[in-house]
């Protein structure tokens, strides 16, 4: 039996938690995204526009992989470690399932990733270097959200964000050094998205051992039936999370393929408006589902719709905010930051602000959705949209391809809220094909290595 603490946290002190915990995680992502954009902002200038496109791609394409395959465990480890503690038990939290489910993922992407070499790297222009960065970042970066999921689940936002800067201050080290004459082309500063978490790796197993005590006198248990409902949690964020991929980079990789890659690193360029903010965001996100946990846990549904509330208000004002300021100083930001050569319209780029907006507000809605057991429904939702916008991008009814990016993202995140909207607003029912899980702390610890059920079917 696990070492259980018998004195719950009160509400008072969750609130405090997610509050502070936010605050820090923001101080570090925050920079994250700032080195972020900084690093691409420099790769522009020192990289000709093809070079550079193909730069945005492989970057595009790395993160739809990693956010579909690892993003998923992360959510995992997050919602289940906070529901846990929520419920009184605060140590010896079950990784075997959540470490074999990622490892699953990591083996087959480079099962998947040797068998395709020839189509990678040609996406890729024709690269090997730029194949071989793609598949060594993928495989460090299992680790990295690994820990980003165990560290969120105990709020240890201080090591999350350090975890994450980390990255960031290595990466923009390689167009710095191609910047002073160190190093020169695009090899060089590509180099850097494998370097990130590579990097990482060095604080990892240090902040996990320093915090973890697995208990070794049980007997081994049966993972089969936490790994299927794991495993099942874990796939319906996958969708989630490859639907959200699909809208920030499907537009990038679409014009790469219909219009040149000068074309994608223009869009992707443009996107870095709501790249930059969703980053930051994660700071928020990343707080948010395990306090939504501990309140559907603990506390009930008016907490639960105050924290949604408040956080919604605050993105629609943000987002309201960086539309002004597209409108006003837009096109002159992006010649200042990534040249003259693309001719950037300041309607366009509003456009893509307000598309920000909706962005965010869906990541809170989602969270809702997985705090509640309702991944798989928001899974569709999510998926669903993804593939209309990628259809909308084929579709030449806008025939200049930058402002069909910009109208077509604004318009899915638009969609994509109101329906996960609508989603929240929905009263739980008997029907419902999730159902928040409703454990006592025994059974957690004695069933199958103690790993909360996310769906119970």
């Amino acid at each position: 039996m696990a070492d259980v603490s018998t004195e719950p946290p009160g509400a008072a002190e969750s609130d405090a938690g997610y509050g502070h915990g936010a605050r820090v995680l923001a101080v570090g992502i925050g920079a994250t995204g700032l080195l972020t954009f900084a690093y691409f902002a420099l790769s522009s200038h020192l990289l000709s526009a093809s070079q550079y496109g193909e730069l945005s791609v492989l970057w595009s394409t790395l993160f739809i992989v990693i956010s579909v395959i690892y993003r998923p465990v992360e959510q995992l480890l997050s919602r289940t470690i906070a529901d846990r503690r929520a419920r009184g038990a605060h140590h010896s939290h079950p990784l075997r399932g959540s470490m074999l489910i990622q490892l699953g993922f990591a083996l087959g992407f480079l099962a998947l990733a040797l068998i395709f070499r020839p189509q990678l790297e040609a996406l890729f222009g024709g690269s090997a270097t730029l194949y071989w960065i793609f598949v060594g970042a993928t495989i460090a970066y299992a680790a990295s959200y690994f820990a980003r999921g165990y560290f969120a689940g105990h709020q240890w936002f201080m090591l999350y964000g350090g975890l994450v800067l980390f990255e960031a201050s290595s990466r923009i080290c390689f167009p710095l050094a191609v910047l002073v004459g160190i190093g020169s082309g695009q090899d060089e500063i590509a180099a850097g998205i494998a370097a990130a978490p590579l990097a990482s790796l060095l604080v990892i197993p240090w902040a996990i051992a320093r915090h973890t005590r697995l208990d070794r006198e049980a007997p081994p248990p049966d993972l089969s039936p936490v790994l299927q409902s794991s495993v099942g949690f874990a796939i319906s964020v996958a969708v989630v999370q490859l639907g959200e991929q699909t809208l920030l980079n499907a537009g990038v990789i679409v014009a790469d393929s219909v219009a040149g890659a000068a074309t994608a690193g223009a869009i992707f360029s443009v996107l870095l408006i709501t790249r930059a903010p969703l980053q930051l965001f994660q700071s928020i996100q990343t707080t948010l589902l395990p306090h939504l946990a501990g309140l559907e846990a603990a506390e009930g549904g008016e907490e639960f719709a105050r924290a949604i509330t408040v956080t919604v208000r605050a993105v629609a004002a943000f987002a309201a905010v960086a539309a002004l300021a597209m409108v006003l100083i837009g096109p002159a930001l992006m010649s200042a930051f990534f040249g003259s050569e693309t001719s950037y319209g300041r309607w366009g780029l509003a456009i893509v602000a307000l598309g920000m907006g909706f962005h965010l507000m869906a990541g809170t809605l989602n969270q809702a959705a997985l705090a509640r057991g309702r991944a798989t429904a928001a899974g569709v939702i999510w998926i669903t949209v993804a593939l209309a916008f990628v259809g909308w991008m084929f579709v030449p009814l806008v025939s200049e391809v930058l402002l069909r990016a910009e109208v077509g993202y604004s318009s899915a995140a638009a969609v994509l809220c109101a329906l996960l909207w609508l989603l929240y607003r929905r009263r739980p029912s008997a029907s419902d094909e999730l159902v928040p899980v409703r454990r006592s702390v025994e059974d957690v610890v004695e069933g199958a290595d103690g790993i909360i059920l996310a769906e119970d079917r």
